[in-house]
């Protein structure tokens, strides 16, 4: 059972940035045909809704904009779910069982989490997010995990909701505190984190032993193979929220200090 609650009652409503996806108007039904080739930047309700029942403002970030600039304006970010990480991001090369890339996305996500960890404001990843905080930090990711071997990470035919898989987490971690020792989750990736980056650590397992979840040292970033955005209400959405709140107060109180210094000279 979990060991920490993380309530959003009373807090201000942080801004919480959510990445998404490109796509183009011939991709959707339905649109009229002056907009059939014109991008289109996507992002699922899911994750939306769940941070506005956690007590968050969503924020939907474009890739068009200044990554450094945006986080300076946010107080807590989600890295969503989507395609595989190029993998010239980590010094390898794609694969028979790569997805088509998208290197803007690459560049534009792996800037913002590298920001966000400078200027100190949560960080959430979600299943490609989680990849992508690893390869911000220098590790590695597993190259495809095969949908019928081990724990089938990448089987794709459960309905999200369904908790198909049970992983451990490790003690003395935040999702510890989350969650509890063991949890039922959904699972629908191919790759996974290999090496860990820098400041990484293992935070949760599966019954394979391939890496669920990591955590920062020293920063309230963690990443997850799972979606937990399917579930509703998660705790870990509660977890963002509260964090990035939490940061609100800390910077009110520091400029209460140094507005009463400034008046007090």
């Amino acid at each position: 059972m979990a060991t920490e609650s993380f309530s959003n009652i009373d807090l201000p409503s942080p801004l919480i940035g959510i990445t998404g996806q490109e796509r183009f108007g011939y991709e959707v039904d339905r649109l009229p045909p002056f907009v059939k080739p014109e991008p289109l930047e996507v992002y699922l309700a899911p994750y939306i809704t769940s941070v506005i029942e956690a007590g968050g403002t969503p924020v939907l970030l474009s890739r068009r904009s200044n990554p450094a600039a945006v986080i300076a304006r946010l107080d807590g970010v989600i890295l969503a779910g989507g395609e595989d990480v190029d993998p010239r991001c980590y010094a390898s090369t794609p694969t028979s069982h790569s997805t088509p890339f998208d290197p803007a996305r690459d560049e534009f996500e792996l800037a913002l989490v590298t920001a966000a960890i400078e200027q100190r404001v949560p960080v959430l990843g979600i299943c490609r997010g989680a990849q992508l905080i690893n390869v911000a930090r220098g590790g590695t990711l597993v190259a495809h995990l095969s949908a019928s071997q081990g724990e089938a990470h990448s089987y794709g035919g459960y309905p999200g909701t369904h908790r198909s898989q049970r992983i451990q987490i490790e003690p003395h971690t935040t999702l510890f505190n989350i969650y509890g020792a063991k949890l039922g989750i959904n699972s629908y990736h191919h790759q996974a984190v290999d090496a860990l980056g820098n400041g990484l650590t293992r935070a949760a397992v599966a019954l394979d032993g391939v890496t669920e979840a990591i955590e920062m040292t020293g920063r309230d970033v963690i990443g997850v193979q799972w979606h937990p955005e399917m579930f509703g209400a998660d705790p870990l959405f509660s977890w963002l929220v509260s964090k990035a709140a939490d940061g609100i107060v800390s910077a009110e109180k520091d400029e209460e200090v140094v507005e009463s210094v400034t008046v007090g000279q």
